[in-house]
């Protein structure tokens, strides 16, 4: 089974709040995040033709940001994903016939600040923290932001990943119009495309090279 045919098994057990494709996660993606009001769950999909060769730098991504983690993965992976993963991440297989538990996903305990502020923009960020009394964090870097959350024991992380799962579920209308917007667009470059007038291609003879006679 591939990507796609996976996703097609996960999205209808998604059924609370929002689901987002492609999340950027700290220096990875996670392919599906289902965001509700209560928490966030990281899902990660390794179809047949996919490896376990990223694993390692994927789970310490999820694990600072989201308060569950499932790996869905296909039967062939099984044998060598367990070992790669704690006993808290969830796995369920896929198999033509549908999504079987494995185990369910604990709560993750080791969520970090700075990892769920890295989820949304930084002028985002800023202005929850301004709002909060921090108002020296305006001419602040991402890095400089985030070593300030690591720190700032004042900013409760509950509070901090509820205004995150917020802003994360009212921006889901914007990105599923620019998702439509540039599907729409590729639907139409193909009838552009025929519509241009081919040129002729010349191709070039070399020419024959003759030893000078002696």
């Amino acid at each position: 089974m591939n990507d796609p045919e996976i996703r097609a098994l996960l999205y209808p057990l998604l059924t609370e709040g929002v689901y987002i494709d492609e999340l950027p996660t700290g220096t990875t993606r996670a392919d599906v995040v289902h965001i509700t009001p209560q928490f966030m769950h990281g899902y990660e999909v390794k179809g047949d033709g996919d490896t376990l060769l990223r694993v390692a730098k994927q789970l310490p991504c999820y694990t600072r940001a989201y308060d569950f983690v499932t790996f869905v993965v296909t039967e062939k992976h099984l044998p060598k994903l367990l070992p790669l993963l704690p006993e808290w991440v969830g796995i369920l297989v896929a198999s033509p016939e549908g999504l079987r538990p494995h185990r369910p996903a604990s709560y993750n305990a080791t969520v970090e600040r700075a990892a769920v502020a890295g989820l949304l923009r930084l002028s985002e960020v800023k202005a929850y923290l301004f709002d909060r009394g921090l108002h020296h964090v305006g001419l602040l870097r991402r890095r400089d932001l985030s070593h300030l959350l690591a720190t700032a024991h004042s900013i409760p992380l509950s509070g901090l990943a509820q205004f995150v799962r917020d802003r994360l579920m009212a921006r889901l209308p914007q990105r599923l119009q620019a998702r439509a917007e540039r599907k729409a667009e590729r639907q139409q470059r193909p009838a552009r495309a025929r519509k241009r007038s081919r040129k002729p291609t010349v191709k070039r003879k070399r020419a024959a090279v003759t030893s000078p006679r002696k």
